[in-house]
């Protein structure tokens, strides 16, 4: 009886807060409300582009958020990555960095034109916004999209960087990563 009393004293008077500090903090994720992480992307994220019948969509960026956001965080870096791309040497579909910490995710269709809230990197499509999956026939691609949370300022970064510079810059400056995979396959089942 009375350990139990004593017990009570101590949370009663936050002896206990370690316990309540132990408890794991929200981990950084990125998700998508259009699909499930490895599953399937509808056919209007695909690129529209005059490029070929492989381009079969309405090149829709995909709404993204994230939660969980790692402390010290200043700015956001995201990547759109096709592992698949040019037999496997990859293709890049969307860079930006520069987001400022307070956005917590991009609406559908958001990221489908260029866009004051993030600096543009280059993509291999040449375009400073989301260019969509257009993979060849017969062919299923992932594509990753990786959020990387620095300490960097929103505006510390020039425009135009590749993946490789990025990743360059953003050395001893992350702050955690989150990702989300998304497929897409040509022709698209109907």
């Amino acid at each position: 009886m009375a350990k139990r009393a004593a017990t009570a004293l101590f949370c009663a008077i936050g002896v206990a807060a370690p316990l309540s500090q132990a408890a794991a903090a929200e981990p950084f994720t990125l998700t998508s409300t259009m699909f499930r992480d490895g599953a399937l992307m509808p056919r209007k994220v695909a690129d529209n582009a005059s490029a070929g019948a492989n381009c079969v969509g309405e090149n829709v960026s995909p709404p993204l958020s994230w939660t969980g956001v790692p402390a010290g965080t200043r700015s956001f870096a995201l990547t759109v990555i096709d592992a698949e791309g040019r037999v496997g040497a990859g293709f890049v579909h969307w860079i930006a960095y520069g987001i400022p910490a307070d956005m917590s995710g991009f609406a559908e269709g958001e990221a489908s034109r260029p866009s004051e809230k993030y600096v543009a990197g280059k993509s291999d499509k040449g375009v400073p916004y989301f260019a969509g999956p257009c993979p060849p026939q017969g062919s299923a691609h992932h594509y990753v999209f990786e959020l990387i949370a620095t300490d960097l300022e929103p505006g510390a970064l020039p425009p135009g960087l590749t993946p490789q510079e990025l990743l360059v810059k953003l050395a001893g400056h992350k702050k955690g990563a989150a990702g989300v995979v998304g497929t897409f396959i040509n022709p698209y089942p109907n």
